[in-house]
């Protein structure tokens, strides 16, 4: 264990969009920002091979050149971005600790919460292998399906989001066909009426997914298999989209900060706020409606702002 301990004026935990827009507008504000990148430095956009909603990118940027240009820019102001992920913190006293790669002990004045959720997968060797190949599988509907428009796709999941995801795509793609595991869904009643409804989604109640088929590069289709029945079938798709949920990543800080029923994290309304008094979160980590970078990289400027402030008010 290391016997000294840094004191920060601001922390920030975390570096996709929420952490990177938090670490340029805290520099720019003179509070000298250490941002820790985290076990994916990045976050989940280094698995987008193309960002093309994002504003001031015209032509589109794959994921991980905007999280590098990013991370220019906050380094252009003075943060300071090191390697390492936060492993332990201690949230109750005035003073907030945390410790690094369990060795490291930081005190910070401020704290920036920025570490994301991450996609939840059916981890199967198909769908990871042409997910990291970025060849048609995806976790973002709003993300990535603009890419097939105009193709036949497969979604798997059956709650709201699944339900609201293939009624999005429904509207580029010419077919949707959804994978539901039980005999029925559990979404609420209307957003299950609004894809029975649509004509170009077709529903296939106890079948779950066996194999992400594919040409070595790109998906062409999904082998799925009828759990009651034990028929297999073959389904023709370009696009391959898991909507089975997100895991917050905030388990480190649950001892302190109120989390909601699957953990991510309950800021102020209107504000970056937290429970704890100088401690701010950003991104993902609170935000389970949006998901998207550009609502996450405002958020971050929220952080910043609303920790400058506190700071402003102790002096």
């Amino acid at each position: 264990m290391s016997q000294t301990i840094e004191h920060l004026k601001c922390l920030i935990i975390g570096s996709g969009p929420a952490g990177y827009t938090a670490a340029i507008y805290a520099a720019r504000a003179n509070m000298f920002p250490v941002l820790y990148q985290g076990t994916q430095p990045g976050g989940q956009l280094t698995t987008t091979n193309e960002v093309e909603n994002f504003p001031g990118y015209p032509k589109g940027i794959t994921g991980p050149a905007m999280m590098l240009e990013l991370q220019e820019q906050a380094a252009r102001f003075g943060t300071d971005v090191r390697d390492g992920w936060i492993t332990k913190v201690d949230f109750s006293g005035s003073v907030h600790k945390v410790w690094v790669n369990e060795t490291t002990e930081i005190h910070a004045d401020t704290v920036i919460i920025s570490t994301g959720a991450s996609a939840k997968y059916l981890g199967i060797d198909s769908e990871q292998k042409y997910l990291k190949l970025g060849g048609g599988v995806s976790a973002c509907a709003v993300c990535d399906g603009f890419f097939y428009k105009n193709q036949e796709v497969v979604i798997v999941g059956a709650g709201d989001s699944a339900c609201e995801e293939a009624h999005y795509l429904s509207k580029l793609c010419t077919k949707v066909t959804m994978l539901v595991r039980r005999d029925e869904f559990r979404a609420s009643k209307i957003m299950a009426k609004r894809v029975q409804n649509t004509d170009n989604i077709e529903i296939l109640f106890n079948t779950e997914t066996e194999e992400v088929l594919g040409d070595g590069q790109v998906v062409t289709g999904v082998r799925a298999k009828n759990n009651k029945t034990q028929e297999v079938l073959d389904i023709q798709a370009t696009g391959f989209f898991v909507a089975i949920g997100h895991e917050p990543n905030t388990k480190i800080f649950s001892n302190y900060l109120k989390l909601d029923d699957t953990g991510y994290i309950i800021n102020t309304p209107g504000s970056s706020k937290t429970n704890v008094e100088g401690v701010f979160v950003s991104g993902d980590a609170a935000d389970h409606i949006y998901r998207q970078a550009v609502t996450a990289a405002g958020t971050g400027c929220m952080a910043a702002l609303d920790a400058e402030r506190y700071l402003a008010a102790k002096d």
